[in-house]
């Protein structure tokens, strides 16, 4: 077993269709299969072994995915984290992983200074590293037969709680990836005729895995772009037809503000939101002026992607679906006990999904499990009647405040309900009397004005007095990370 035979399935029956395409150009399957198979047979020469890891510290390109899929084939460990790391991350990164070789890019070559010891990589490949891409396809050969790994070997190690506090490596098998290819494409219904658009970082699980691995599944297209430019979206939209659109909230949020959206999304058949919850405000008005749905799973790093979806045929505005293919999610409690139907809980995972553990971090890896081995996800939901999941919330969000718990989503939802704010996010703040006072962070849309004093008695109809914020905040951006998750630590930053 391989992950990457997926690439080499439809390369062998469809090599003609196309694969990627960048800057105007159109590579066929075929191609990118024999540029995996010259990237892996080149890791190999150099002395790359199976098993062994191979870090990954690009921007998105073609490139990027040639040498993920050639690290595959050869049977070793794609390590893959953020282009925009810092220094010292990238040196974190090294320490943790002890990669064997690193392709990364000229402006992180400083954090390689000082690393003779202590798992520094025997090869940096970029331009002035000790060989560039090229000088490196040119190793190789055509001929490399992709290595058989076992299906709980781990194939990609993706690094994970960074907007809480130290990422942790966790470690995805081939297993894992290959039941979350097919769950994703089954219940997308991709197919060789799909082009998606890939802005979104490959390092993470959201672009790795759920849309790059289930598009190659399904044998459709990638549009490939370094990072979201508006402007160049939008015309990759329309220059190649694009049928599968996928964002997260804040782009869907600036979209609305476009004029003739429905023209200009013509080609798109289908939306998918990650990373952070969607308001359902959001949501309904995305399919008022577009007539398209906002589909919404729930999913982490550590289970591969897709855990739940909210479905085509029974679509729930505001919940993530149900579970999927040979996925079960219960509800439970602080002592792991499962909880009735319609009542509160953490929500535990089991499946063929689910990582294998942390990178050099056996306590962590445990704490993620309880003892009949369910994964602990860390956030809170509730079942409906129908068996539809809704996210509450992250246990480590819940805000106490006087005693009271709030979740801050449930506030967001109501803030996203005013005209003048265009994002918003919540959190608990230090309060010498209440514990944590509840505080609300506004972003304003064009041309509107925020008055808190109008805004609070329109919560105060709409929530106990206790979750309504005692404090509003309007700031030009809510931090965010490069996968667009909302980095609620960082606006304690605004008031430190």
């Amino acid at each position: 077993m391989n992950v990457a035979e997926n690439l080499e399935h439809i390369a062998r029956h469809f090599p003609n269709e196309p694969a990627v395409f960048e800057n105007g150009k159109e590579i066929s399957y075929a191609k990118f299969n024999l540029d995996a198979t010259r990237a892996a047979s080149a890791l190999s020469a150099l002395g790359v072994r199976p098993g062994e890891h191979i870090t990954i510290c690009a921007p998105n390109s073609y490139e990027w995915l040639v040498f993920y899929f050639g690290v595959l084939k050869a049977g070793a460990v794609a390590v893959t984290f953020s282009h925009l790391s810092t220094v010292r991350e990238v040196k974190q990164n090294i320490s943790d992983g002890r990669p064997k070789l690193f392709l990364t890019t000229d402006d992180k070559l400083e954090a390689f200074s000082g690393l003779e010891t202590g798992g520094s990589p025997e090869i940096v490949v970029c331009e002035h590293g000790d060989m560039t891409f090229e000088d490196l396809m040119k190793k190789g050969t055509e001929s490399f037969e992709t290595v058989q790994r076992e299906r709980n070997d781990t194939a990609a190690i993706l690094y994970t709680g960074g907007t809480t506090g130290t990422p942790k490596g966790a470690m995805l098998t081939h297993g894992n990836l290959l039941t979350s290819a097919f769950n994703v494409s089954r219940y997308e219904r991709s197919g060789r005729k799909d082009r998606a658009l890939l802005f979104l970082p490959l390092h993470h699980v959201f672009a790795q895995v759920h849309i790059m691995h289930s598009l190659i599944f399904a044998g459709g297209g990638l549009v490939v772009q370094n990072g979201f430019n508006i402007d160049k979206a939008l015309e990759a939209i329309e220059q190649y037809e694009v049928s599968n659109f996928y964002a997260v909230p804040t782009i869907y949020v600036r979209l609305l503000a476009l004029k003739n959206l429905r023209e200009r999304l013509k080609s798109v058949r289908y939306c998918f939101s990650a990373a952070s919850s969607m308001a359902m405000e959001v949501v309904r008005e995305w399919h008022s002026r577009t007539g398209l749905k906002i589909h919404e799973s729930y999913g982490l790093t550590e289970s591969a992607a897709m855990v739940t979806y909210n479905h085509y045929h029974h679509h729930v505005v505001g919940s993530v679906g149900t579970p999927i293919n040979l996925v079960e999610v219960q509800i439970r409690d602080e002592n792991g006990r499962p909880v009735a139907r319609g009542e509160k809980g953490e929500i535990c995972i089991r499946g063929d999904n689910i990582f294998k553990g942390y990178l050099n971090n056996p306590e962590e890896t445990e704490s993620a499990f309880f003892d009949d081995n369910w994964f602990r996800s860390g956030d809170v939901g509730i079942f409906d009647d129908k068996g539809y999941l809704f996210i509450v919330d992250r246990i480590k969000d819940m805000i106490i405040t006087g005693g009271e718990n709030v979740y801050p989503r449930e506030v967001e939802e109501i803030l996203y309900t005013w005209p003048a704010i265009c994002e918003c996010a919540v959190v608990g703040l230090v309060d010498s009397e209440y514990g944590e006072r509840v505080t609300a962070f506004l972003v304003a849309r064009c041309e509107c004005t925020i008055d808190a004093t109008e805004l609070k008695a329109f919560l105060k109809k709409q929530l106990p007095g206790f979750k309504v914020p005692k404090q509003f905040i309007v700031v030009d951006e809510i931090p965010k990370s490069s996968a667009g998750k909302l980095l609620k630590r960082e606006l304690r930053k605004f008031v430190a």
